[in-house]
């Protein structure tokens, strides 16, 4: 299998506590020199990541909010593959006092609140469907997701889905990581995503997918080479 790009989470698998050091940004400017496309694929409204990950250029290529919105850093293009979500509803939800907060197509709250996200959803008739995320859930149109999301990204790039390797580490990782043609846990994602991953890195987080990236990606002839199913040493 010849793989051609990295398509990364950010929190708790790039990223450590929401921001991505200058090891995991070395190693991804690394990859891409050597050839490689690489991709961050988060449930992050885009203007929040933006925010948080200035040194954004680094990546090819960007899928926020949970694969309904792309954005391409060269030219600074944000992508909505989805309309946003309907006034009713976030006027609703704000006159619940719901917390929440919202993206150019994203809904997310904390997941004790989803259950009162859900009735607002179910009386308004809504099409939107709940992901969870650890201690969030997010909201969006049925049938978008990072799978989704990397598919209409990977496209634009000329990639096929199995020429990528994901990385991720919680359940809204799950669908994308199935779709790669490799796909790796880092040691501190959920047991779900651990028992689908192809590869559990031996560290946490940014420094799982550093020695990741040098080790099996970087190290030229003297690599293992990556097969789908086949569990690396």
């Amino acid at each position: 299998m010849s793989f051609r790009m990295l398509a990364c989470d950010y929190d708790r698998t790039l990223a450590n506590d929401g921001e991505l050091s200058s090891e995991p940004q070395q190693a991804v400017a690394d990859l891409t020199k050597a050839g490689w496309l690489a991709a961050l694929v988060t449930g992050r409204g885009l203007q929040d990541l933006l925010t948080v990950c200035p040194n954004i250029a680094i990546f090819n290529l960007v899928v926020a909010e949970n694969g309904a919105v792309l954005y391409l850093p060269q030219t600074s293009e944000p992508i909505d593959l989805s309309p946003p979500p309907p006034p009713k509803f976030i006027s609703e939800l704000a006159r619940r006092d719901i917390p929440f907060s919202r993206g150019r197509v994203i809904v997310a709250t904390e997941a004790q609140f989803a259950a009162d996200v859900l009735s607002v959803i179910r009386e308004l008739r809504l099409d939107l469907k709940p992901v969870l995320n650890r201690d969030s859930a997010m909201f969006l149109p049925d049938g978008i997701d990072k799978a989704s999301g990397l598919t209409a990204g990977a496209a634009r790039l000329g990639i096929e889905m199995s020429q990528i390797i994901g990385v991720g580490d919680a359940e809204n990782d799950i669908t994308f990581l199935a779709a790669c043609g490799f796909s790796v846990a880092v040691q501190n994602a959920i047991e779900p995503v651990k028992e689908r991953a192809d590869h559990v890195t031996a560290l946490p987080n940014g420094n799982g997918v550093v020695a990741f990236i040098r080790e099996r990606l970087l190290a030229g002839p003297s690599a293992v080479p990556l097969v789908r199913g086949v569990v690396l040493p």
